[in-house]
């Protein structure tokens, strides 16, 4: 996972694996690919050091792009129409656009950097190789080890936000009959069971079911607003003036809306053919920006200022409330799935990723993987139930993580890949700036969205943590 990588320019990269052939293929040998470290020895990939049980690399790229949509349009698109009650109508659709377009372009660079360092399947892995050619090796196993665990971490997070968003869906259906702790236990199992396959094939074909649950529900709730709302709300504001703290808690949740980043290197790293990565994400950008601004503007003008988040309560009656949350289950499990999925494999490739467990069937590796797994979603339960306010829980994540993964560290990772070649031409002149840019805004959502969301949690006094 990113151990030692050094840049090679003038090796081919191999365009069905996405990497680049062991120096062995030129003398007629047989081998597997083989990287060069900084210290002139050979190593190879983790994943290809021995015959492996479990396919590695399950995913075409048109699977990619439905774990990413699956895995991107779930939560976020719940807190966008209120996000526009906040804003105003123009502002609101304005950032969501420009927000996509970052986005987009910062997952772009996540493809760049895998083409030239193909070992590397997490943000740890990009960490030991900046830091290693800026510092030494030392450096670079700190780099690796910070940001690997803040990835883990960030994920457990969004794990949280679906265990909480499963618990609002559950007191909805059930009329709160039962303590909301209860339904955070039940969904720590289901989450848990889900999580049991060792590679994302599985999770590729149940986020066919999760997207198709998630634009049904939306579509629901869209329908019967209009339904009860025929004229709209008479109450729109097409600008609004608000405080600083308010707004930039609505820009930190358009933010999260596109939060899939940390994802990004699993993904490429299960890819059969990493030059696909492209296709995977536009499909991803086309699919989760059309249906944000469908649903936000919708549901925003039909409802008006007093729209709530999650969104998938602005229906009109109770039955249609129960109904949408019912048709939404899916999308809820299935997204906080790919993100645990993701989190364990970290986690057990740090434990076993030298040795045959990590990609052979062996007695020893399956329990462990039950065991990281089921560990995982015991911290995400704690999170769940200690920060239960929706909104500030996505804030939260925002601030900490979706601002350095989403924006700020993609920025580095260009202004490192294309460090001798800033005023090449026009075209790189341009990069430079749009990636200095990347990195400012990695950083202001990170202190003004920490400032707001802690000023916004202290203010909150309506729920409790550990309540029911």
């Amino acid at each position: 996972m990113g151990r030692g990588i050094q840049e090679k320019d003038s090796m081919p990269v191999d365009l069905e694996s996405g990497s680049k052939p062991s120096p062995h293929a030129s003398k007629g040998e047989a081998g597997p690919p083989a990287y060069e470290a900084e210290d002139g020895r050979t190593t190879t990939s983790i994943n290809q050091e021995e015959p492996a049980e479990i396919n590695l690399t399950p995913l075409t790229w048109w699977k990619a792009g439905i774990v990413l949509v699956a895995e991107t349009v779930s939560l976020g698109i719940l807190s966008l129409p209120s996000v526009l009650a906040s804003l105003g109508l123009v502002p609101g659709i304005i950032l969501i656009i420009f927000i996509a377009i970052l986005s987009g372009y910062s997952g772009l660079v996540f493809g760049e950097f895998c083409m030239r360092y193909p070992e590397i399947e997490s943000f740890g892995g990009v960490g030991e190789v900046i830091g290693r050619t800026l510092g030494g090796p030392a450096t670079g196993l700190v780099f690796k080890e910070f940001l690997g665990w803040c990835q883990v971490i960030f994920q457990i997070f969004v794990m949280g936000s679906h265990l909480l968003t499963w618990t609002i869906a559950l007191n909805m259906l059930t009329d709160s009959s039962q303590c909301t702790v209860m339904w955070a236990g039940v969904g720590l199992v289901i989450f848990w069971l889900c999580n049991l396959p060792r590679n994302l094939n599985v999770a590729s074909y149940l986020s066919v079911a999760s997207s198709v649950s998630i634009f049904s529900a939306v579509i629901v709730t869209i329908v019967d607003v209009a339904i009860e709302k025929p004229i709209g709300s008479t109450s729109l504001d097409v600008t609004r003036q608000m405080g600083f703290t308010g707004a930039f808690l609505s820009v930190t949740n358009i933010a999260i809306a596109f939060c899939a980043h940390s994802c990004f290197f699993s993904v490429i790293s299960e890819l059969r053919v990493k030059t696909d990565w492209p296709k995977a994400l536009c499909m991803l950008q086309a699919l989760d920006t059309s249906l944000y601004l469908v649903a936000a503007v919708v549901i925003y003008v039909y409802v008006g200022p007093d729209v709530p988040s999650p969104a998938l309560s602005a229906a009109g009656s109770e039955v249609m409330r129960k109904v949408i949350w019912g048709i939404a289950l899916p999308t809820i499990v299935i997204a906080g799935v790919i993100y645990g999925h993701v989190a364990a494999k970290y986690v057990f490739g740090r434990i076993f990723g030298k040795t045959k467990h990590f990609s052979k069937r062996t007695l020893v590796g399956d329990v462990a993987w039950v065991a990281v797994a089921l560990s995982i979603w015991l911290l995400a339960f704690v999170i769940s139930q200690s920060i239960p306010v929706f909104n500030s829980l996505l804030s939260l994540i925002c601030a900490l993580f979706v601002s350095w993964f989403s924006y700020g560290i993609p920025g580095i990772m260009w202004l490192f890949l294309y460090r001798k070649e800033y005023f090449k031409n026009w075209k790189m002149m341009v990069g430079l700036a749009s990636n200095v840019f990347l990195v400012i805004a990695g950083i202001m959502f990170c202190a003004l969205g920490f400032w707001s969301t802690v000023a916004s949690l202290d203010g909150d006094s309506q729920t409790r943590p550990w309540s029911c």
